[in-house]
């Protein structure tokens, strides 16, 4: 027992020397000023991200979406359409919900007026 305490006790005092050297050597830190400024400053990037976001994404999205809900409203008889399948045809008649497309002859299908994604705007010949 009288050995280990002979080796732990220099130890000891040679690591709390150590440790009072490195705290006299360091700089006290100011535990509020950690923190930052906080108030407005602080939601700054917040709000910066939000407007990104609202800019780049949901406006453009927002506006493609009211551009093809008016589109599927302006449809009628005889124009050229094409499902999200990608299936071609023309419309020969609008019920609600529910569009007829003549995709061949003598071949009709139901789809409704959400699967419809283009109008297909005819070239005409010269």
């Amino acid at each position: 027992m009288r050995i280990r305490n002979f080796v732990a006790i220099p130890i000891v005092l040679a690591a709390s020397a150590l440790a009072q050297d490195a705290a006299e050597a360091a700089p006290a830190v100011d535990p509020a000023g950690c923190l930052g400024t906080g108030g407005i400053m602080g939601l700054l990037p917040i709000v910066a991200m939000v407007a990104i976001f609202y800019f780049l994404i949901i406006r453009p999205q927002q506006k493609q979406s009211k551009k093809l809900k008016e589109m599927r409203d302006a449809m009628q008889k005889g124009d050229s359409v094409v499902t999200g399948g990608g299936i071609h045809g023309v419309i020969t008649n609008l019920k609600g919900d529910v569009v007829t497309v003549r995709i061949a002859d003598s071949v009709k299908i139901d789809v409704d007026k959400s699967a419809l994604t283009v109008i297909v705007k005819e070239v005409s010949a010269q």
